[in-house]
């Protein structure tokens, strides 16, 4: 092991970071540096800086919820990261303590007793995010259309019968024209989009 090895453990709460610091390349028992931050935006930085300042190269941290991702996001980029899953590092009889937990997870860590979870990496993550923002939005989508053709079978209007999506250009403008009051069914159908031959088509 090399001569000095700074490591952090950070209990994550809602609204404080219990954050503790040693070194893991000593011999005998862990002496610990303590120093408690908010969770906001200046606060983070201030955690950055300081464990910049100290060298720390990895930490550990715990969190209940999704409080650990902004401090996740504040540190990624200058040590390396783990997150604790909670039970792994479960206090004795359910007691609950904040530095004593940070430095019951650096204890664990090193000792290689805590269950950490997978965190990919922010690329990884951006993709993970838009691939589910889409997919709900799919999601959303098929049920408001569901929800628009239950209301017209209601009121005896079959527009799902002439056009094939609901929510398309050719059936909103249909949509608009009964919701101002059109009654003629000629008119109404008339308003379907035509999609016009292009007009660079090869003969």
């Amino acid at each position: 092991m090399e001569s000095s090895y700074k490591l952090a453990g950070i209990d994550v709460h809602k609204r404080m970071l219990a954050v503790v610091i040693t070194d893991a390349a000593e011999i005998g028992e862990y002496r610990f540096e303590r120093r408690k931050f908010g969770t906001g935006a200046g606060d983070l930085l201030s955690l950055a800086d300081w464990l910049s300042e100290q060298g720390v190269k990895e930490a550990v941290m715990e969190s209940t919820a999704q409080y650990w991702k902004p401090v996740w996001q504040a540190l990624e980029q200058q040590c390396r990261l783990h997150l604790a899953q909670a039970h792994s590092n479960r206090a004795p009889k359910g007691r609950k303590r904040d530095f004593a937990d940070a430095e019951r997870l650096v204890r664990r860590h090193v000792a290689g007793e805590l269950i950490l979870s997978f965190v990919p990496d922010e690329e990884q993550r951006l993709w993970r995010t838009m691939t589910r923002t889409k997919q709900q939005l799919r999601r959303d989508r098929v049920r408001l259309q569901n929800q628009l053709e239950g209301f017209l079978e209601e009121a005896r209007i079959k527009l799902s019968s002439p056009v094939s999506d609901l929510l398309g250009l050719s059936a909103r403008r249909m949509l608009q024209a009964l919701a101002e009051g059109a009654t003629d069914a000629g008119k109404i159908a008339g308003l379907a989009c035509v999609q016009q031959p292009n007009s660079y088509r090869t003969r």
